[in-house]
């Protein structure tokens, strides 16, 4: 794995560490493997976004200071310009911008979210984690899968939903698929 990781599965590591938890009291706690969980803290898989998310909701600290080490900072507004969000390159399949890593107390992380066409025989990987969700296509064509359904997604369509269900997108017709995602 990368260094970027190797430092973000540091983090997660001293998290529990500082909370006195067990790895299988924390994966038990997030509903995932103790496998998948010791593997995310060792950096030996990707880490999904999602997870991240939960993880700094567990310990109530900022996902950009799990992200990054270091703590937001703007309290008023924060501005981000075009192309300029922090990249969060946590899984293969999908290519994370934070839209707010600076904003400190945030209710919302908005992120855009690229996903790179793959062969269709290839799986897909699900997620699921506490809260709601928001997903607007900004470009492409997607399929969004949520609770055994299927929903196709052209642009401009938009989808909410309970994040807790386990869900997954696919890039369709070939194209990248970009869209802005908002997790509550």
């Amino acid at each position: 794995m990368n260094e970027e990781i190797m430092q973000v599965a540091i983090r997660i590591k001293t998290l529990r560490e500082i909370a006195n938890l067990s790895t299988e009291e924390i994966s038990k706690e997030l509903n995932i493997s103790k496998e998948d969980y010791e593997n995310y803290e060792n950096g030996k898989s990707d880490i999904p976004v999602s997870f991240l998310y939960s993880l700094s909701n567990r310990y109530k600290v900022e996902l950009t200071e799990i992200l990054t080490g270091e703590s937001p900072k703007l309290r008023v507004y924060e501005l981000v310009k075009n192309g300029e969000g922090i990249g969060v390159d946590r899984r293969k399949d999908y290519k994370y911008q934070s839209l707010a890593y600076n904003f400190t107390h945030k209710k919302i992380e908005p992120f855009i979210v690229i996903i790179e066409p793959k062969d269709g025989n290839i799986p897909i990987h699900y997620n699921a984690h506490k809260g709601q969700e928001f997903n607007y296509l900004l470009e492409g064509k997607m399929v969004f899968y949520i609770n055994g359904k299927e929903i196709i997604l052209n642009k401009g369509d938009s989808i909410y939903f309970d994040s807790g269900y386990e869900h997954a997108h696919r890039a369709l017709d070939n194209k990248s698929a970009k869209f802005l995602a908002i997790i509550l």
